[in-house]
């Protein structure tokens, strides 16, 4: 039998758990906030910590709320959603100035208020996995399990996916076990643009007639657009070969960008919205500006960029989100943009795009971080760099970078509340000379 202990939380853990100690000892509470005193079930010892699992709050915190998921805490899709949204972003904010203090040793000259929007329904990017369980001989679709992830979650709806798509995942599995490949198909990706969502059917087996029937006549009584991936992201196909590509506007429907179900877009639309216009209204453009825009993807900050510039370049490491960037600068008529493939991690010598003179820059890089770019650009003549992150480590490291090895300040920094009910940390941060 587990041995139970009671604790004091003093902290939040970067993945949303509770910390506590035993005899010195730090302890990782699931579903445990600061300021509580909880009985809990240790899980696991380990040298350094252990893990352990609340089994009842003594003590509540003021920032304690209902989860709204009934699965909440076997599902691993959230981490936060026993916590008052208010509180899961201050907490953020503090993840960033510690990791802005710790790794970076640079502080920020002020605090940007946090960016919210909308906390449920937001998610219209996400991968699912599918798992047909013989010993219930049902199918499950949805996140892994928080506490073991080889497991799908038993969840009939999830609050946090676009609607269309979390208030069917008990349709969702339904569709899949009655197909002849339920148990050949691993995960669903869900895509969602403005007017169109999409799901993408992994499958390791060819599909039957009568499991296209199945498909499509479930597209058509919930109007979702399916699309096979018999093999890599290549082979992705719509089951309806008229299905229209998705898009979502920007720049308050003053451009269209279209995506394929695959790509990498923000997952959270109406904070993609909010986070172009601080980081528009951060770079201080004026007409006569040039721009670089690194890691730009489909054009997500670079076409809203090249409506108020002179000339903006974007560079990005796949060449298949340049070529759609490309494609969507065409389609919305902006002539002076110009975009680059290139992996932004290796030595860049001799590109002529590097060469360039520039106002300003934008770096949106991966978990990474820019570190490999920083010292091959000509910062010595770009006044003003806005970084938009997804990890404070990576942004803390660069800021370093930027701060002692290339002479700019660290104006502001703030979070982007991203994933809500998640430990995720998103932010942007402003560095200039002037």
């Amino acid at each position: 039998m587990a041995r139970e202990v009671e604790l004091e939380i003093q902290d939040l853990s970067h993945d949303g758990r509770g910390v506590g100690r035993i005899d010195g000892k730090a302890v990782f509470v699931a579903g445990a906030l600061p300021g509580e005193r909880v009985r809990a079930s240790l899980v696991s010892r380990k040298r350094n910590f252990d893990e352990a699992r609340t089994i009842e709050v003594l003590e509540a915190s003021a920032d304690r709320v209902v989860p709204k998921c009934a699965a909440f805490g076997l599902c691993g899709g959230c981490a936060l959603q026993h916590m008052d949204p208010a509180a899961q972003i201050a907490a953020k904010q503090r993840v960033l100035m510690e990791n802005l203090e710790r790794i970076g040793h640079v502080t920020p000259e002020s605090v940007l208020p946090p960016l919210t929007d909308a906390p449920w329904g937001y998610r219209r990017k996400a991968r699912l996995g599918v798992k047909y369980v013989r010993k219930k001989e049902r199918v499950l679709v949805g996140f892994r399990e928080a506490a073991d992830p080889r497991f799908i979650a038993d969840c009939q709806r999830c609050e946090v996916l676009v609607p269309e798509v979390g208030e069917r995942l008990a349709e969702l599995a339904e569709l899949v076990s009655g197909l002849s490949i339920r148990e050949q198909l691993p995960q669903i990706e869900v895509a969602a643009g403005d007017s169109q969502t999409a799901l993408v059917l992994r499958h390791l087996q060819p599909l039957s007639a009568a499991d296209r029937e199945a498909l499509s006549a479930f597209a058509a009584r919930t109007g979702l657009a399916i699309h096979l991936q018999p093999g890599g992201n290549d082979s992705v196909v719509p089951l309806d070969p008229g299905t229209p590509p998705l898009q979502f506007a920007l720049d308050e429907g003053a451009l269209s960008l279209e995506f394929r179900p695959l790509d990498f877009v923000q997952v959270n639309a109406g904070m993609n919205h909010r986070m172009i216009a601080l980081a528009l209204q951060l770079l201080d453009l004026q007409p006569q500006h040039r721009v670089l825009d690194l890691f730009c993807g489909l054009g997500n900050f670079t076409l809203p960029l090249a409506r108020r510039a002179a000339a903006v370049v974007g560079v990005e490491g796949e060449a298949g989100l340049v070529q759609r960037a490309r494609e969507n600068a065409q389609r919305n008529g902006l002539s002076n943009v110009s975009f680059h493939a290139a992996d932004l991690s290796k030595p860049l010598a001799g590109a002529d795009w590097l060469a360039a003179d520039y106002d300003r820059l934008l770096l949106d890089p991966p978990r990474t971080g820019a570190d490999g770019i920083i010292p091959q650009l000509p910062l010595s003549r770009i006044p003003r760099v806005v970084y938009v992150s997804c990890h404070p480590g990576s942004l803390a490291r660069d800021a370093g970078i930027l701060v002692r090895e290339h002479g700019y300040r660290l104006r502001a920094a703030g979070v982007m509340d991203m994933f809500p009910h998640t430990a995720h940390v998103e932010s942007i941060a402003l560095f200039g000379r002037d």
